[in-house]
């Protein structure tokens, strides 16, 4: 493991085993502390979030942005504290920090006995609305996790997205799809993050008036599974309450060849994370780059 990633490591391990003990509110300060900082920074990450909310906000002046992407980076910074102490959080805290808006589709589509697929954007903060799911509704559910560098991050994340109840399996590897089928099939739950494809192979949408790629695998486990697909989208307010929101099913078309399924399908996901992402576009935590137009073609995603 080389220097950087020893310190990477030690870093995400401090924050777990300290700012999950501190008193929230001093929490909250921090987090507004180290955004700020890092917003006055202008480093690549800041940058890149400005730019992707020139996409978001189009005509937005220099002063706007700029206000955008201090509030951005605020978000993007509770979203870490409150991921630090979650596993501190008592049962009663987690339930009453989320509100779901429309969760009857959920319910019912787990009560038709055909599984459900939730397809979220980089949104608020997906964490606490999946420990909400696991102890506020009691319903378990499958996960898939981008294999981070160092492999021990990889393991902290995994331990800690266990921790909160879920069943996180790793994004490479070739075996999560069969897996995530299974667990449909037997009328359970999958949660994906699904508004940036992370094989450079994925579904090509409109987005923002530009082309981005999003993964095919949320629409193809709908139609391998008949599953129901549900996209959600997050956002925080001015209070300690995360909100959110579960939108209408997105329906396998009638006719068409499976990747035409998949087109429309994946393009109805991008239309709604689109709708949420324009609401509430500081909680949107795209500190990467997304649009084609935007990536380097030898490079794929980064």
């Amino acid at each position: 493991m080389s220097a950087q990633d020893r310190l990477t490591d030690a870093l995400y391990g401090l924050g777990w085993s300290t700012v999950k003990k501190l008193p929230e509110p001093v929490a909250v300060r921090l987090g507004q502390s180290i955004a700020d900082l890092a917003w006055k920074q202008r480093g690549k990450g800041v940058q890149r979030l400005e730019s992707n909310y020139a996409r978001v906000v189009p005509g937005a002046s220099p002063e706007r942005l700029a206000e955008l992407s201090r509030a951005g980076m605020r978000s993007y910074l509770r979203y870490w504290m409150e991921s630090f102490r979650l596993p501190a959080w008592s049962k009663e805290r987690i339930e009453s920090g989320f509100v779901a808006k429309d969760l009857h589709y959920l319910t019912e589509g787990l009560a038709a006995g055909k599984g459900v697929i939730l397809a979220l954007p980089h949104l608020a903060n997906w964490d606490l609305a999946g420990a909400w799911v696991t102890t506020k509704l009691g319903i378990p559910f499958t996960t898939v996790a981008e294999r981070l560098k160092p492999e021990t991050l990889y393991d902290r994340f995994v331990a800690y997205r266990e921790g909160l109840g879920m069943e996180v399996l790793p994004h490479s590897g070739g075996t999560a799809f069969g897996t995530l089928a299974r667990r449909l099939r037997d009328g359970g739950l999958v949660c994906l993050v699904a508004d940036r494809d992370l094989s450079a192979s994925g579904v090509e949408v409109g987005f923002f008036g530009d082309t981005a790629r999003m993964p095919a695998g949320p629409a193809l486990l709908a139609q391998q599974t008949g599953a129901q697909l549900l996209p959600v989208t997050l956002w925080y307010d001015d209070s300690p309450v995360m909100r959110g929101r579960v939108h209408p099913p997105v329906e396998v078309p009638e006719s068409g060849t499976r990747a035409e399924k998949t087109s429309v399908m994946t393009q109805a996901l991008a239309d709604a994370f689109a709708s949420g992402i324009a609401d509430h576009p500081e909680d949107w935590h795209m500190l990467q780059r997304l649009w084609l137009a935007d990536l380097d073609p030898a490079k794929g995603p980064s």
